[in-house]
């Protein structure tokens, strides 16, 4: 209303400051797709890991500035509310649904023409073998005879095989922006306290499981620690309960840090507690960090986990307060 901004079509035309942000992104954005160039493409740059890589180096150097205070998200690092208003959620319950989806399979395999199914399918793993024909049209008429996604994604794996990702972590991007940092420096002096008092350092595993795909803030984490003087071990994505608590044990870790982020904390996390126990590990403490609704955590709590951490975070003094927990 004052300065009557919104009657200028244009209020940064010719801006020096939003030209030169413009130049730099520009620059930058340029280097990048040399760098992918130079490896011979895009499809060659994913086989690598790279773009995978420099998206993780920015997280994790972005959340290292959000943590110092080097740069302000409102209400995150600064001006926070005093108070937090209770939104109300819709709980699903996920096990029902579950439960409903298995019914609709069973119902649909019961009622479509199987023998029909299977030679769609079939045809699907001899085009995919022969490498020559068009698979989503044949993946069309699999689905018109009521093939499922499961099932036409396991004709093409006979002749592809599965896909195994390379899991890979990065080092030194997040202790390069907060090395200075009070808390960050407490957090490496307790590690330090913790591999002096038990003969090797503190060791975490990252588990990502059920079909929660999201990984960015589980490999912000994994990188964070590592520089804070944590031995990182990072589980592969769609891990089952059992599988996570197979791989803790093997790799003897102390903590695992439940990543969850797709609302499966409630079913995965005591089924996770629950497989610990069943292997004797009753030792290995359980954290789980992300998307987690406060009316959660006396559930999660009551389940056997140790603490949760949720968005807004601040990751030295997370791991200050794992170490307490380890050391005491």
């Amino acid at each position: 209303e004052e300065s009557q901004i919104c009657q200028t079509v244009d209020p940064w035309g010719g801006s020096y400051y939003v030209e030169r942000l413009t130049h730099e992104l520009a620059e930058k954005a340029w280097k990048l797709i040399e760098e992918v160039e130079d490896l011979g493409g895009m499809a060659k740059a994913i086989e690598t890991g790279l773009p995978k890589m420099r998206i993780e180096e920015a997280a994790a150097k972005k959340q290292a500035r959000i943590d110092a205070g080097k740069e302000i998200i409102v209400g995150v690092n600064q001006f926070k509310s005093e108070s937090e208003r209770e939104i109300e959620l819709l709980e699903i319950d996920n096990t029902a649904v579950r439960n409903e989806q298995i019914e609709r399979l069973q119902k649909i395999k019961a009622t479509r023409n199987n023998e029909a199914v299977a030679q769609t399918l079939q045809a699907i793993t001899e085009a995919a073998q022969r490498g020559k024909e068009n698979l989503l049209d044949l993946a069309v008429k699999a689905a018109q005879q009521r093939a499922t996604l499961g099932e036409i994604s396991d004709a093409m794996e006979k002749a592809f095989g599965r896909y195994q990702a390379t899991i890979r972590a990065i080092s030194g991007v997040y202790a390069a922006e907060v090395s200075d940092d009070e808390s960050f420096r407490k957090a490496q002096e307790m590690a330090d306290q913790f591999a002096e008092q038990e003969g090797r350092r503190p060791r975490m595993m990252i588990a990502k499981m059920g079909q929660d795909g999201h990984d960015r803030g589980a490999k912000v984490i994994a990188t964070s620690f590592a520089d804070l003087g944590f031995d990182v071990d990072i589980g592969s994505l769609f891990q089952t309960p059992a599988e996570a608590a197979r791989q803790a044990a093997e790799n003897d870790v102390h903590i695992v840090g439940v990543s969850s982020l797709a609302a499966g904390h409630k079913t995965l996390v005591p089924q996770l507690i629950e497989a610990l126990k069943n292997i004797g590990r009753e030792d290995i403490l359980v954290i789980v960090g992300g998307v987690i609704p406060p009316k959660d955590y006396e559930f999660l709590y009551n389940a056997g986990v140790v603490g949760i951490f949720g968005p807004g975070t601040i990751i030295a003094q997370a791991a200050q307060s794992i170490l307490r927990k380890l050391i005491n």
